[in-house]
């Protein structure tokens, strides 16, 4: 692709503002993903056993009801008797009593619960059996809610992003690497090889991706790493399919000949002739391939086949919504709203880039 075409490609891909619209979502979803969890105050991973499906709110917790319910299960694990609670401000004052002397290491259970911070010891009696305490009281705030453990949702639905836009993202290079380079060659070769090469395109073609996953199962563990390859293996097929038919209709050109002439070998010609004019239909079949490939990632987690715990993706945390839909709702809602809006702006995206792209939509930008 010339300098002049990429520059009229890019001026025409300025004017179409869905395209523009769905680039800015890809990229704060992206940054949102990266930078994301390391703001929301959660460890993905952070239970909160007394926030357990909590509904999305801007409120923090624990609400003034909720302090001394937590309190009486903390005290019950530290095997003391909760007397008195009294709170002010942030700070919370308690009286704890016991048969026997209170064995202070008990105390690292309230900042070790995530509600409460260091305590400070105001008082003891003379046999150690009652302390009077203060603590304060951390604010958590859940803007998606809670799932089924007590875990923040936000956190979780963006570290999922990042294994869903990797598994993607990863097909997409996938589909460059090997689907350009076969594609290529054999529309390059023609003949007896071209239609060899076709040959191995169909019975790959032919197996049943779940199948062909169930059969990895069989060896292998389930996890991140198995489903990168299982997708990486099949996804470049129809990326090699679009290149070989490029390839053929760009092969009998004029300026093909005339490198040929030339003195050209057949790898010059493919890397500096036939690949850079396939450019258009290649970024824009990449394009729309990543959200294939993160909704065939979603379905197989869904059926349990694909990223497992404590790795997690957006078709993990649907599945374990659409467990959960009648008690509470927003464990699917809140994944699949960002599955959602990055498989619609990659849709746009890759249209966009297609039109941009496309050397008949180039030729009528150029005559005007």
């Amino acid at each position: 692709m010339s300098l002049a075409l990429a520059g009229l490609a890019r001026r025409r891909l300025a004017r179409d503002r869905p395209a523009l619209a769905a680039l800015a979502s890809l990229v704060l979803v992206a940054l949102a993903c990266l930078i994301g969890p390391f703001l929301t105050g959660h460890a993905p991973e952070r239970i909160f056993p007394d926030f357990v499906r909590v509904a999305p709110s801007l409120s923090a917790h624990p609400r003034p009801d909720e302090v001394r319910p937590a309190l009486q299960r903390l005290a019950f694990r530290m095997r003391v008797a909760l007397e008195d609670v009294t709170r002010e401000g942030d700070r919370v004052r308690l009286t704890l009593s016991a048969a026997k002397p209170i064995d202070l290491r008990s105390l690292r259970l309230l900042p070790r619960s995530g509600l409460f911070g260091e305590p400070t010891v105001l008082e003891r009696s003379a046999d150690g059996s009652r302390l009077v305490i203060e603590v304060p009281v951390r604010k958590l705030t859940f803007l998606l809610g809670t799932d089924a453990l007590g875990r923040d949702l936000l956190t979780r639905c963006l570290v999922a992003g990042r294994v869903s836009l990797l598994i993607g993202l990863t097909a997409a290079l996938a589909a460059l690497l090997i689907g350009v380079a076969y594609g290529a060659v054999s529309g390059m070769a023609g003949g007896a090889v071209d239609a060899l090469m076709m040959r191995l395109l169909d019975i790959l073609y032919a197996l049943p991706f779940v199948f062909f996953v169930i059969m990895l199962l069989v060896f292998f563990r389930a996890g991140l790493w198995l489903v990168l390859v299982a997708v990486a293996a099949v996804e470049w097929l129809d990326m090699a399919r679009i290149v070989r038919t490029q390839t053929l209709s760009l092969k009998g050109r004029d300026f093909v000949r005339a490198a040929a002439a030339l003195g050209a070998g057949t790898g010059t010609i493919l890397v500096r002739h036939i690949v850079p004019n396939t450019l258009g239909p290649i970024i824009a079949a990449a394009t729309l391939l990543v959200p294939r490939v993160i909704l065939l990632e979603s379905f197989l987690s869904f059926l349990g086949l694909g990223v497992q715990e404590p790795a997690t993706s957006w078709g993990v945390l649907i599945a374990e919504g659409a467990r959960a839909l009648e008690s509470a709702p927003w464990m699917l809602a809140a994944p699949a709203g960002f599955l959602v809006v990055t498989l619609v702006a990659l849709n746009r995206l890759g249209d966009g880039l297609g039109e941009a792209l496309d050397p008949r939509f180039q030729r009528d930008s150029a005559g005007r």
